[in-house]
């Protein structure tokens, strides 16, 4: 596990991003692990530039993000796939058959965790991986006590997950309370895996991930056992390190 921890949220964002260019320009079409929330919006918005000054290609890039709310629609503001249309998608030459995010409509939600991981595994796997953390530890919606062998799966949010982002919602009486979330089994399946994490209030789950024993009571602790994943922190994220 290679830690780095930055000035700035900017510098963070910044080597980021050089490990998308470093990617994709060696492999155009790579498979890119997405994830939303308020920490990779810089670096969205970094790739975004990159694009616009002809460094960065995204015509045969293949997309799959991490999870996405249950019982909303695509197009409600609040939604995964409406975050990543605004803050990434509209702004690249991403082909749009080439984006995959869990259905949270699905008619058959088991039959859709299926579908997700078989187009991952079709897709050659994921080569890079952003992850977020949850202040509980969690990577994507895998919360604390998700066995590590979780693939694609139905979740039940913790309050606490669900009062953090009901942030982005009027209410958290409009927060969903089940999502549709790659196992924790398939995000270590990545071929890298980069977790970013901005602010004191990850610093006891940045500890914790780093620090502290192997755990599904801590998910986000399995990426000790991972090959190639750095965690990418400003100083106050590393407050406690």
């Amino acid at each position: 596990m290679n830690v780095i921890v930055c000035n700035t949220a900017d510098e963070m964002d910044v080597i980021a991003s050089k490990e998308f260019v470093d990617l994709i320009s060696t492999k155009p079409n790579a498979i890119l692990g997405l994830a939303t929330g308020s920490t990779p919006i810089g670096l969205y918005k970094k790739l975004v530039q990159l694009h616009k000054d002809d460094k960065l290609d995204f015509s045969k890039v293949t997309t799959f993000n991490l999870d996405e709310y249950v019982g909303i629609s695509q197009e409600h503001a609040c939604s995964y796939h409406t975050f990543m249309h605004e803050n990434l998608f509209k702004y690249v030459n991403l082909p749009k058959e080439n984006i995959n995010i869990p259905d949270g409509q699905a008619k058959n939600l088991e039959e859709e965790c299926k579908k997700y991981d078989q187009k991952i595994e079709d897709a050659g796997g994921i080569d890079l991986q952003i992850l977020g953390i949850g202040r509980n530890g969690h990577i994507g919606f895998n919360e604390p006590g998700t066995p590590f062998d979780a693939v694609t799966h139905i979740v039940t949010l913790d309050q606490g997950t669900r009062e953090a982002n009901s942030r982005f919602f009027n209410s958290i009486d409009e927060v969903p309370t089940k999502a549709l979330s790659m196992g924790i089994k398939s995000i270590m399946h990545a071929q890298n895996i980069i977790l970013m994490a901005k602010g004191a209030d990850k610093a006891e789950a940045i500890y914790n991930t780093i620090n502290g024993p192997v755990t599904p009571v801590v998910p986000a602790s399995v990426l000790q056992l991972h090959p190639n994943a750095t965690i990418i922190l400003d100083k106050e994220a590393a407050s406690r390190l």
